[in-house]
């Protein structure tokens, strides 16, 4: 298939999950049911990513800036707008597109091989709608709260890293913080995140939702769903910085 071939079947599949609910009860449960996995399974990853972010970014800044000309709060300065422009919003929602994409490409995958999907269809039910558009709104609703986690984390990250190796005390970290703080900045970095959350989870829905064959064609969709994801993430990350810088 061709781009636009692949991007006009995307484009009647997002149309296709815009139908009213049979049964509001049941599609209320499983968004709060995508809501946890996505949230919580993601979680632990992001932690982790987001602390070393921050530690590394510190020192890499202490290492650089060398010069006595230079004060010591301008590294938190540094540690803080990285963290929030590029950082916490573009690397872990690059992590999320492996993480989460594969996991909805492989799911709905595995639905359309087993043919339950087909069985949903005929039971009356929307399976672009009961299926598909829980998951994107889930996304949606979780993934800008990991990005903003994520952001103090690695804030909080670079201070220890900071205190515990020397580089800069609590005090001038925390003045640092504080200074030629643009709150556009946490603006710009949500509307990343919101971006980049309906990616990495249409994107694989699209890839697992049309999977033909068997096992290994589950394994080639998923794979092709987060480099596709990780490549517009990219792409979008630069369009927004372009047009809202």
């Amino acid at each position: 298939m061709s781009f636009f071939s692949h991007l006009g079947a995307f484009l009647l599949l997002l149309k296709g999950m815009f139908t009213k609910p049979e049964n509001w009860k049941m599609y209320w449960k499983e968004l709060m049911n995508q809501c946890v996995d996505i949230g919580v399974g993601a979680l632990p990853i992001v932690v982790i990513i987001s602390l070393f972010l921050g530690a590394v970014t510190t020192v890499q800044t202490a290492y650089q800036l060398v010069s006595p000309l230079v004060p010591q709060a301008t590294i938190a300065q540094i540690v803080r707008d990285s963290m929030i422009l590029e950082l916490s919003p573009t690397v872990v929602c690059i992590v999320l597109a492996g993480v989460v994409g594969s996991k909805i490409a492989s799911e709905l995958g595995n639905m359309r091989i087993s043919e339950q999907i087909d069985a949903i269809e005929i039971m009356g039910i929307n399976t672009k709608s009961y299926l598909l558009f829980p998951k994107i709104l889930a996304a949606l609703i979780v993934v800008p709260a990991l990005i903003v986690i994520s952001a103090v984390l690695g804030i909080w990250g670079g201070r220890e890293a900071g205190s515990l190796t020397g580089i800069i005390s609590y005090d001038i970290y925390d003045v640092g913080l504080r200074q030629n703080l643009n709150l556009y900045n946490i603006q710009f970095a949500l509307y990343k995140s919101y971006t980049f959350a309906f990616i990495i989870s249409s994107v694989p829905a699209y890839f697992g939702y049309f999977v033909k064959g068997g096992a290994l064609e589950i394994g080639k969709a998923s794979t092709r769903a987060v480099v596709t994801s990780c490549i517009l993430i990219l792409f979008a990350d630069y369009a927004l910085a372009a047009l809202l810088l």
